[in-house]
């Protein structure tokens, strides 16, 4: 918006989260990932699309046919999706793999289309309070090093190849952080950030999967990230390069700032 573009946001329901896209001046109109009429309806005058499927939902490839019909049918020009690092054929996690196959779905749909493969988002860390509350970092992902990715630095690119389609049509991005790190690494850099001693409690991917439903997790996302934490642990995360400035001008965020900036989560 800050560039002069208009934005529509499709939401499950309205609440407090919509009214503050409102207030930052988008229109905002209801509806479903999994209903073609809302979607087409969604689309009306639209010309660029970001696609993101939640991850804990099963059903992305029935939504994204939706989504490039009804993209057909309103004369959509772009779209970007929001795929994984970890979507590939071989893939075992079944939304990774189902990712993948979205992305071959986009590809064949005779509309441009920009892949996004981030790794894990930096904001893992915000959704659960052992670090607040336990001084903990508590996840199965063994030795495993990644880049953590700020969902700021996405929004950024996701931004740029909506309003550049004519540049960024037809790529794939892998996108990460700035420095790769195992999670006995992260604990440090969280202990230093934060002046309190953080650690990792490295837990086997067979105690996150009874655990899990505990804390209400449903099957489909228990699969995945039992899946993916084994994808970590093999390397499939892992990596860096400089995507994120080449595409906007801008350093990614470290974790040290990320940190900073969200030092009240913490």
């Amino acid at each position: 918006m800050r560039q002069g573009a208009q934005v529509r946001a499709l939401v499950h329901r309205e609440d407090e989260r919509s009214e503050k896209l409102k207030a930052l001046g988008v229109e905002v109109v209801q509806g479903e990932l999994s209903d073609l009429q809302s979607l087409s309806d969604a689309l009306t005058g639209i010309s660029g699309v970001y696609f993101v499927y939640p991850i804990q939902t099963p059903g992305i490839l029935a939504s994204t046919a939706y989504l490039i019909q009804a993209a057909r049918e309103q004369g959509v020009s772009h779209i970007v999706n929001m795929s994984q690092k970890s979507a590939r054929r071989e893939a075992k996690s079944h939304a990774a793999q189902d990712h993948w196959v979205a992305e071959r779905l986009l590809d064949l749909s005779g509309i441009a289309v920009t892949h996004l493969r981030p790794t894990f988002f930096a904001e893992w860390f915000t959704y659960f309070d052992t670090v607040k509350k336990q001084n903990k970092i508590i996840l199965p992902f063994g030795e495993g090093r990644y880049a953590p990715i700020a969902a700021e630095d996405q929004g950024r690119v996701i931004a740029e190849s909506l309003l550049h389609p004519d540049i960024h049509a037809g790529k794939t991005y892998e996108l990460y952080g700035p420095t790769e790190y195992n999670l006995y690494e992260m604990a440090e850099v969280f202990s230093a950030e934060l002046g309190r001693q953080v650690t990792y409690e490295a837990i086997s991917i067979e105690t996150y999967q009874a655990e899990a439903p505990k804390q209400g997790f449903q099957p489909h996302f228990i699969q995945h990230i039992s899946n993916v934490a084994q994808d970590c642990r093999d390397g499939v995360f892992s990596g860096t390069n400089n995507v994120v400035k080449e595409v906007t001008g801008r350093d990614p965020m470290s974790l040290q700032e990320f940190i900073h900036a969200n030092r009240n989560i913490f």
